[in-house]
C-alpha cells in the first residue's frame, strides 16, 4: 500500500510503498477514505511533539473510511462499517491500524471528510470548554487563533454552550469565519493594543488559547477575577511564562489541556466527550469547516497550507 513518509526528523515527506498491516488481537483494519491533519503533525515531522514515534514514521492522526478486517478473536464493527478513530499516526496512507476500542461508527449523516475533521479539534475544544473550565451558559469565552482548525472550533462549542464568545483573529477574513462560526465580538490580533480591546469587549471569563505568546499574556490581564485560562497549544511559536503573582493576586487558574494523553488515564472521560461532539454535528448543531480537500497524491500540500498558516478551518486528505 502507499504511505507518506518522514524518513527522518525535519525531512520532507516521500511517497512509499509499504508492506501491507495486518491487525493484531484488539485491532481493526482500516480502508482510509480521509485523513484530517493537525499542527502537531508538523511537530511530529521536527520532532518537537510530546510523543517521539520510531522512523521512519507516517503522519496523519485522525482518519475516517471503512473496517477492512478485524484481529483474531476481536469483537468490533462488521467488515464495512464506516468508522471513524483517532490513530496518533500512520493516517496519511491507504490502511490503517486502529485500537477497536477507539473506533466510532459514522451515522450516514456524516461523510468521511467530517468523521476524519471533527475529532482531535472538537474533541480538544469540549473537553477544554466542559470537563476542564467548566464554561457555563451566559459566561464571557474570549477565543485566541479563532480562525485556526482547533480555535474555530472553540466558537462554535462556546456558543452551542450558551457563552458569549469574543474571536481573537489575523485580519478581516479570517474574522469573517469566526462570525460566520458564530462570534460575537471580533479582535484582530494585529491591533496595538490588544490588552486593551479585549477589556473593551467585556470581562473575560474564560480563555482558550491555541497561540501563546504575547496574545496569552495580554488576555491574562484582560481576565475578570476568579477566571478560567486553557493553553491548548503555541502556534504562534512562543511559550508563555505565567507570572504566579498575577495568578495569586486576581485568584486565576491556568490549565493545561493535551487531549490525546486522556486515551491513557481517562478515555471514557474523552469517548464521552466525542459522543456528545458527534451527536451535535448528527443533528446539525455543529458544521466542521473544512477550508481545505487535498488530494492524497499532493498531501504535502496540505502540510504546507498548516505550516503557512493560510488555511482556515480544518484541511483534510481525501482518498479515492
Amino acid at each position: 500500500m502507499k504511505a507518506w513518509q518522514v524518513q527522518e526528523l525535519g525531512a520532507a515527506l516521500t511517497l512509499a510503498e509499504v508492506k501491507m498491516l495486518q491487525p493484531a488481537q484488539g485491532q481493526a483494519l482500516i480502508s482510509i477514505r480521509a485523513c484530517g491533519l493537525n499542527h502537531a503533525d508538523l511537530l511530529m515531522q521536527s520532532g518537537r511533539y510530546q510523543e517521539r514515534p520510531a522512523m521512519p514514521v507516517t503522519l496523519g492522526m485522525e482518519v475516517a473510511g471503512t473496517v477492512l478486517a478485524l484481529g483474531p478473536n476481536t469483537i468490533g464493527p462488521a467488515i464495512g462499517t464506516r468508522v471513524a478513530a483517532f490513530i496518533g499516526s500512520g493516517g496519511l496512507a491507504e490502511a490503517a491500524i486502529a485500537p477497536v476500542n477507539h473506533l466510532i461508527v459514522l451515522p450516514d449523516s456524516v461523510d468521511d471528510s467530517v468523521g476524519a475533521a471533527f475529532q482531535i479539534a472538537y474533541g480538544t475544544s469540549h473537553l477544554a470548554l466542559h470537563h476542564k473550565a467548566r464554561l457555563q451558559a451566559d459566561e464571557t469565552l474570549a477565543v485566541l487563533g479563532a480562525a485556526g482548525g482547533v480555535g474555530l472550533t472553540a466558537v462554535e462549542i462556546g456558543k452551542r454552550m450558551g457563552a458569549r464568545v469574543i474571536a481573537v483573529a489575523r485580519g478581516a477574513d479570517r474574522l469573517a469565519v469566526a462570525q460566520a462560526a458564530g462570534a460575537d465580538v471580533l479582535i484582530d490580533s494585529d491591533t496595538p493594543d490588544l490588552k486593551g480591546a479585549l477589556r473593551a469587549a467585556g470581562e473575560v471569563d474564560v480563555v482558550y488559547d491555541a497561540v501563546g505568546g504575547p496574545a496569552f499574556m495580554a488576555a491574562l490581564s484582560a481576565t475578570r477575577p476568579e477566571g478560567r485560562l486553557l493553553t491548548i497549544g503555541f502556534a504562534g511559536g512562543e511559550v508563555p511564562q505565567i507570572p504566579a503573582n498575577l495568578l495569586l493576586v486576581k485568584n486565576l487558574s491556568v490549565m493545561g489541556l493535551y487531549w490525546g494523553g486522556y486515551l491513557k488515564f481517562a478515555p471514557q472521560v474523552l469517548t464521552q466527550s466525542l459522543a456528545q461532539v458527534l451527536a451535535w454535528i448528527a443533528a446539525g448543531d455543529l458544521r466542521p469547516h473544512i477550508s481545505h480537500h487535498i488530494p492524497f497524491d499532493h498531501a504535502p500540500a496540505g502540510l504546507e497550507l498548516l505550516r503557512n498558516r493560510s488555511a482556515t478551518g480544518k484541511v483534510v486528505i481525501t482518498l479515492p
